[in-house]
């Protein structure tokens, strides 16, 4: 039986200036063991097979037949403590934001997706002042909590809230595909993200939440017994009967599922209206992630299509989602300066009404149009251009137009789907383009290993 902490007093005896030796074993070791996690289940400095590098602390349930202690192999936690302050004193501000929150923050996510790693699907950043919680899906490291800080009144229940996440992970990584700008292929990108997914055999569910209805209509799908509509404007309403099949016959004859969709329904135009939708639908843009809550423990992924204008449907989209995947066009001017709106304007404004570190942005690619060298030169100049404009606003987007850029390195590289590998007449045959393409299968796979999947 876990004995009682006593955070108040934990808390004043660490140090002012405590360095990170400090700081480990008087506070994180404790945050570790409140977690669950008993001395047997830590391993201090553990090695993450990306050269010399180790996180402070691994931690894993202990079997019957094993301890992680004296097997540390396949952790589940990663912890990675800092210090109040330095050796010299000079304090560390570990708070949102700031050059060494970026730094940990990177130092976590680089952690969790080294080799010896792979199985970890949580991790922790802390110096005992700040705290936050991350969640590894695959490639994509996200915030779990938001940064917060610590102090004796809110202690207990920030590790009770975190205690609670890592003992019940959700299963799905939710993914809104949007851009402010139209054109640029949201549907055909859900579509064709969805089949490549369902060929890993990930179980995926897709959301057509467009009063166009254009996603629904490419896969000749009907709604359920209840359709979305039913379930913005009734709390009571069963969502699962929301969900169709989208299945395919094969030649033969035998009928395959691939995945399923939760269909747009023709009623949805009256949402249109933003003061309308506000009036009837009870919490407004947070409804729909309220809906998609009991699918995040029975799908790997949720794909969200949404309509481009910032309203309620792209506004709840966004709000109900892990991470935006963000599809431009290198000859489009308009879909290079939306997206930076998107990461700079519209997932801010999500992100301080969650208050819970989401959702976040994942880098841009070029979708469907035929890439030269002389138009990639002039796409890239104008990606520097706003990249400049936003540092100036005290925005960093390098790391979301070109992600593989360092300090040290100017690497202009962004992912790309060529135009021959949409297959435009796929819509006609009702089936995403990967299912009838090896061109399309190539690209899109490209796709999923670049954001999603090693």
């Amino acid at each position: 039986m876990m004995t009682t902490i006593n955070w108040g007093q934990v808390l004043d005896s660490i140090p002012e200036n405590a360095i990170e030796a400090i700081v480990n074993s008087q506070f994180v070791s404790v945050l570790i063991e409140a977690l669950g996690f008993t001395k047997n289940d830590q391993f201090p400095q553990f090695p993450t097979g990306q050269g010399a590098q180790k996180v402070d602390f691994a931690a894993r349930k202990n079997t019957e037949s094993e301890k992680f202690l004296f097997s540390p192999v396949a952790p589940y936690l990663l912890v990675e403590g800092k210090g109040r302050a330095i050796a010299t004193g000079a304090k560390i501000n570990l708070a949102e934001g700031t050059p060494k929150y970026n730094e940990s923050r990177e130092q976590i996510k680089r952690y969790l997706l080294s080799p010896n790693c792979q199985t970890a699907q949580w991790g922790i950043i802390t110096n005992g002042i700040h705290i936050q919680l991350f969640r590894r899906h695959g490639k994509v490291v996200i915030p779990a909590t938001a940064c917060t800080l610590i102090n004796k009144s809110n202690i207990s229940a920030i590790v009770q809230h975190i205690k609670s996440l890592i003992d019940n992970p959700p299963q799905a990584l939710t993914v809104c595909i949007y851009n402010n700008k139209g054109g640029v292929g949201k549907t055909t990108t859900t579509l064709n993200l969805a089949a490549i997914l369902r060929k890993q055999k990930k179980k995926v569910l897709v959301v057509d939440f467009d009063s166009q209805r254009d996603l629904t209509r490419t896969l000749g799908l009907d709604v359920g017994t209840i359709t979305l509509s039913d379930c913005l404007t009734d709390t009571k309403a069963d969502v699962n009967k929301t969900v169709v099949p989208f299945t395919h016959i094969d030649k033969p004859g035998k009928i395959l599922h691939f995945f399923d969709v939760i269909p747009s329904s023709e009623d949805m135009e009256d949402f249109t209206d933003q003061r309308l939708a506000e009036s009837k639908i009870q919490k407004g843009a947070k409804r729909l992630r309220d809906i998609l809550k009991p699918f995040v423990l029975k799908y790997d992924y949720i794909l969200i299509d949404c309509p481009t204008q910032w309203l309620f449907f792209s506004q709840s989209s966004v709000y109900a989602s892990d991470v935006v995947l963000i599809p431009t066009k290198h000859n489009g001017l308009a879909s290079l300066h939306n997206a930076a709106r998107v990461i700079t304007q519209f997932i801010p404004e999500i992100k301080q009404v969650r208050a819970d570190g989401g959702p976040i942005a994942l880098p841009i690619f070029f979708n469907g149009e035929k890439l030269t060298d002389p138009a990639l030169q002039t796409a890239n100049q104008e990606i520097g251009k706003i990249i400049n404009q936003a540092k100036k606003d005290g925005f960093d987007l390098l790391p979301y137009y070109w992600p593989k850029s360092t300090s040290g390195k100017d690497i202009k590289t962004i992912f790309s789907i060529p135009s021959y590998a949409t297959v435009a007449n796929a819509a006609f045959s009702h089936i995403p383009a990967v299912f009838l393409n090896k061109i399309a299968l190539e690209h899109y796979s490209g796709l999923i290993k670049e954001y999603f999947l090693e």
